[in-house]
């Protein structure tokens, strides 16, 4: 069982919450990562993105590199998550930190680059900062 320094019930529990929450952060930057790197040119990504087919064509390569960040972030969460189930409670903490940390960093990047944008990069910033906020709460509790 994952524990706070004071081996708290409460605070393995609030734990528990935030690491599932990095695992759902996880699972959706995968999810991008599929749309922007191996769908980008699909109608079906092209709706998510709201681009053209021709805007799709032309920022294809960029949109391939841009989904394999999101994928890395989201090994960083993931691998974070199962090495604090499996015992590693400080490396594995610190990975989901690190990944967790640098998408709700992207997503406010995109947020202040183009506020039409709001709404994905607040869909993409939502698990990850829960994630921080109850690994935080987890020390205090």
């Amino acid at each position: 069982m994952v524990t706070t320094r004071t081996g708290g019930r409460e605070g393995s529990v609030v734990v528990v919450v935030g690491l599932v929450l990095a695992l759902l952060a996880g699972a959706l930057h995968v999810y991008i990562f599929v749309l922007e790197s191996l769908l980008w040119t699909t109608p079906r990504a092209r709706a998510v993105f709201g681009t053209t087919e021709a805007e799709a064509a032309a920022t294809r390569q960029l949109a391939y590199n841009q989904g394999f960040y999101n994928l890395f972030l989201a090994v960083l969460a993931v691998l974070g998550v199962v090495l604090a189930f499996a015992g590693v409670t400080v490396v594995g903490t610190t990975l989901v930190v690190a990944g967790c940390g640098s998408m709700v960093a992207a997503a406010l990047v995109l947020l202040t680059s183009d506020r039409s944008k709001q709404r994905a990069a607040l869909t993409q910033m939502a698990f990850a900062l829960l994630a921080l906020i109850a690994l935080a709460l987890s020390v205090v509790v």
